[in-house]
C-alpha cells in the first residue's frame, strides 16, 4: 500500500457512500485509478465491506453491554458450537477471545434490560458456561469505525 491507497482509505472510511468522482475530486487522482485501488483493496480483503454506522439509541437499541465469558471447555467441538450460537444472535454485535482470566468477551445490543435478559437466557441456553459476567454501558464518551491511518 502506497500514500495514496492510505489517501483512498482514510476518506472511504469518514464516508463510504462517496461516489468514485468525489474520491478521485478528493485524491487528485483520475476516476479510472480510483475505481481500480478499490476494487485492488477490495480484493486483497482491506476493505472487507462499505456500511452505514447507524445510531443504536435512535434505531431503539438504548443498552449495551459487554458480557465476559469465562469456560472450562476448550475442545473445538464445544467452540464450534458457541460460535454458531454468537453468530446466530443478531444483537451479539461483537466476539472477541481473550487473554487472562475472561476466554471471550461480546458486545451486545438491546431495547432494554428485558429484552438483554432474552438474549442472556437463549445464550446460556444453547452453551454452557463456566460463568457470565456482564458490564452495562451507563454513557459513551467515544466510540468510532475508522482506524488511524
Amino acid at each position: 500500500m502506497d500514500q495514496k491507497d492510505l489517501k483512498i482509505l482514510r476518506i472511504l472510511q469518514a464516508n463510504a457512500a462517496m461516489s468514485m468522482n468525489e474520491l478521485a475530486e478528493r485524491c487528485a487522482m483520475s476516476k479510472t485509478a480510483v475505481w481500480r485501488r478499490v476494487r485492488e483493496l477490495e480484493k486483497k480483503g482491506v476493505i472487507q465491506e462499505r456500511v452505514s454506522v447507524l445510531d443504536a439509541e435512535a434505531m431503539g437499541f438504548g443498552l449495551t453491554v459487554f458480557a465476559m465469558v469465562r469456560t472450562n471447555q476448550h475442545s473445538d467441538e464445544w467452540f464450534s458450537k458457541f460460535e454458531r450460537s454468537v453468530t446466530s444472535i443478531p444483537e451479539i454485535l461483537e466476539f472477541h477471545r481473550t487473554s487472562g482470566d475472561i476466554d471471550y468477551m461480546l458486545r451486545i445490543v438491546a431495547h432494554d434490560m428485558r429484552h438483554y435478559d432474552e438474549v442472556y437466557k437463549r445464550l446460556i441456553r444453547e452453551v454452557d458456561f463456566a460463568d457470565v459476567s456482564s458490564t452495562f454501558v451507563m454513557e459513551t464518551f467515544k466510540s468510532g469505525t475508522q482506524l488511524p491511518i
